[in-house]
């Protein structure tokens, strides 16, 4: 499990924001942040997003539960519910989707687009089983009942965003979190938590 919480040096993060016009990442000591180059805003953008889904998949690999006891083979995981909290007008996919990619390319996660909270993510691959008996196919190509991967890991998650005053700033703090649920036994095989905080002007707000 991993939880990094700002220390937030507030009064110096204040005076380090006046010499700026822009939203500024807040951090203090032991924190890490996004590549803090170019401008950000009080909202979130792809870095946030790069930052968070890297900080996650770090965590899920350093786990020793992220390797199949007695297998080499890879976990099969399912999208679960992804909340997004926030006063923001966002798509979790773009924090998904990348988790996914790093995933699948560790070689110790495969997701299954044919198991999803609301359907399948992809319908096709159940779609295809009324090529059964077809004609028109030969049915030595066709998927048949009973070949299909269950899930094992379901992931599932929640953006949160809250909004404070500090002097004539406005501070946003978004947290990541993420757990990794085993299935069969409904336990918590993974947790996480990652915080970033933003200052900006009162005058910007965090959905901008």
């Amino acid at each position: 499990m991993k939880i990094r919480l700002p220390a937030l040096a507030v009064a110096a993060a204040v005076l380090a924001g006046c010499a700026t016009t822009g939203p500024q990442y807040l951090t203090g000591p032991g924190t890490d942040r996004p590549d803090p180059r170019g401008e950000t805003v009080l909202g979130l953008d792809y870095r946030d997003f790069e930052y968070a889904a890297e900080q996650a998949v770090d965590s899920f690999l350093s786990s020793p539960l992220s390797r199949k006891p007695g297998s080499t083979a890879p976990w099969v995981m399912a999208i679960s519910r992804m909340v997004n909290d926030t006063a923001l007008n966002i798509d979790t996919d773009q924090l998904i989707k990348k988790i996914r990619v790093d995933l699948l390319d560790s070689g110790r996660v495969i997701v299954t687009t044919a198991v999803g909270l609301e359907g399948p993510e992809d319908p096709l691959a159940a779609k295809t089983r009324e090529l059964q008996e077809s004609e028109l196919f030969n049915q030595e190509t066709v998927a048949q009942d009973g070949t299909m991967v269950a899930p094992e890991l379901s992931l599932s998650g929640k953006i949160i965003g809250r909004t404070n005053r500090v002097g004539d700033k406005q501070q946003v703090d978004y947290y990541f979190q993420l757990t990794a649920t085993n299935i069969e036994t409904g336990l918590a095989y993974w947790e996480f938590e990652e915080v970033i905080a933003k200052i900006g002007d009162n005058e910007r707000f965090s959905w901008e």
